[in-house]
């Protein structure tokens, strides 16, 4: 039996983009003649952001450090020595972007909003002047018909929360809290969709177990500690907006991946299994089951106070995954965490500039599981994309043609999923700007919109061309 999936019923949203979230989960539309994927009407085309990464102007408008700024700034931490400063500029230039997004055919942008921005100490005074610039941002969106997406925390937290304690310290739940509420209370009259953190098991392994991104820290009670403090801010922050403004659409969003064995050894089997439940259920089983996986509960218990799996097993309204590729994990103690990402990647897998290998069926075996094991949720893919190296623009165009085809594929394992019954709403290219790529700094180029970092001027690639094809054939 067909479900109707009313994602949005909210006046103010259904005026900017009526069909968002509203169509027949099984119904798909014939393939157009170019060979593009079949997908359904009122699937959602969006690009996704993220506030370090693209705005730069870090000491403009009351802004204070962040964890990445002071880590970007640290000899040795960024692979090409590069930090966020100037990123893209996005802060000065988002009317612009906006501009291109539109004339692209986008419907939606999922953007982060920068903490240390509206909140620079963390708690406290609200930055006027910093909420200003989303006011703007989103009233440029709405201009273009371009509905947008907010993502209250892409891991850049005010470096005066760090010093306190950061992800370590229990009020963080209250502190994220208070900011969710100061940030919707300006912009919620017309940002109805909230995701409340982006990948908070990839912050938890590499910001504070692995270290090779900010703040730094290292060892599994950090990871642990940083882990269950993002899940207990994520449901208190969600139960207090929900009781603030009904006419919300509330969730989060996880990076999610398929966790293969290196091979069929008894020892890398379990291996993986743990390495499934660090990444993977280790978000979604206290989210929709209000527990921890059995292989962690007795880990993560010294933590777990009075009512804390409660607050976290909140209702979502959706939820965003973020898909890159499975991962092949091999028994190894010593380095558990270190194989966070792709681990022991088989020989011929073919593999992005990153090395991060390319399986467009693993998404769809995501989306499975979601719909098997955690209640079919409303979902959109909030990341997907892929690292190359791309060729200097020429006539007014970047050529990346593995970038496409990577697209084409991942669009086509929505379309298999959404026929099997995924209730999956929409697509996020990762991401519409090459831009500050964390530890990697500027060397590497994930956007369908290439930029000269020197001169900050944006050239349209191949792929977004391929995609503006796509959404207006929609």
């Amino acid at each position: 039996m067909l479900r109707r999936r009313d994602f949005l019923a909210s006046a103010a949203a259904a005026a900017v983009l009526p069909a968002f979230g509203e169509r027949l989960a099984a119904q798909t539309a014939p393939a157009p003649a170019t060979g593009m994927p079949a997908i359904p009407p009122g699937f959602v085309w969006g690009a996704s952001t993220s506030s370090y990464q693209i705005e730069g102007a870090v000491k403009e408008g009351g802004r204070l450090p962040s964890i990445w700024d002071g880590f970007s700034h640290t000899p040795g931490r960024i692979a090409d020595g590069t930090n966020g400063d100037i990123a893209c500029d996005h802060y000065n230039r988002y009317a612009a972007d906006v501009d291109m997004m539109a004339q692209a055919g986008f419907q939606a942008y999922r953007f982060s909003v920068a903490w240390p921005r509206v909140i620079p100490g963390g708690t406290g005074a609200v930055n006027a002047a910093g909420l200003d610039f989303y006011d703007r941002l989103v009233d440029k969106l709405l201009s273009r018909n371009i509905l947008p997406m907010a993502c209250l925390y892409h891991w850049d937290l005010p470096q005066a929360l760090q010093d306190r304690g950061g992800w370590h310290n229990r009020d963080i739940a209250s502190w994220f809290t208070d900011y969710a509420m100061a940030t919707v209370a300006k912009l919620g009259d017309r940002v109805k969709p909230w995701a409340m953190l982006n990948e908070p098991s990839v912050h938890a392994i590499f910001g504070h177990g692995f270290g090779n991104h900010a703040p730094g820290l290292t060892g599994w009670d950090s990871y642990v500690s940083a882990q269950h403090h993002q899940n207990l801010a994520q449901g208190t922050a969600i139960t207090a907006l929900r009781s603030a403004r009904s006419d919300l659409k509330l969730g989060t969003v996880f990076s999610l991946q398929p966790i293969f064995p290196s091979s069929e050894q008894p020892e890398d089997i379990a291996a993986a299994r743990r390495f499934d439940a660090c990444w993977n259920t280790i978000n979604l089983d206290p989210l929709f089951h209000g527990r921890y996986p059995a292989a962690f509960e007795q880990t993560f218990a010294p933590l777990v106070q009075g009512n804390d799996m409660a607050a976290i097993r909140v209702p979502v309204d959706f939820l965003g995954v973020n898909y890159y590729g499975p991962s092949w994990i091999k028994n190894d103690p010593a380095a558990f965490l270190a194989q966070a990402g792709y681990g022991a990647v088989p020989d011929g897998t073919p593999r992005t500039l990153l090395g991060w290998p390319i399986s467009a069926p693993g998404l769809t075996e995501v989306l499975l599981r979601l719909r098997d094991e955690y209640g079919n949720p409303i979902t959109f893919v909030t990341e997907n994309g892929a690292c190359y190296e791309d060729p200097a623009p020429a006539a007014g165009v970047v050529q990346d043609p593995e970038r496409t085809a990577y697209i084409r594929e991942h669009l086509g394992a929505c379309a298999t999923a959404i026929s099997q019954g995924c209730a999956l709403n929409g697509y996020f290219v990762w991401s519409l700007l090459d831009n500050f790529e964390w530890a990697e700094g500027k060397r590497r180029r994930f956007g369908v919109v290439h930029v000269d970092f020197e001169t900050l001027e944006r050239t349209p690639k191949a792929s977004l061309q391929f995609l503006s094809q796509m959404m207006r054939a929609r």
